[in-house]
């Protein structure tokens, strides 16, 4: 899985984006409210894991990462 973090701008909040290996795009949210995105996509008991990556995770760079 690949986690992309995008910085918003103005009005625009930041994002993250959740891909697979084949890169198509599993989660799409704000970096503020991940909980219902990754409890959609059965992430919920990892959000710790995932958020602690995203928030070390310079924008605008892709990360692999292993769950």
């Amino acid at each position: 899985m690949y986690v992309i973090k995008v910085k918003g701008v103005a009005k625009i909040p930041d994002y993250v984006q959740l891909r697979d290996d084949s890169f198509t795009l599993l989660a799409y949210f704000r970096v503020d409210r991940p909980d219902k995105s990754l409890d959609k996509i059965g992430l919920g008991e990892k959000a710790d894991q995932i958020m602690k990556i995203v928030n070390e995770l310079p924008f605008g760079q892709i990360k692999k990462i292993e769950l």
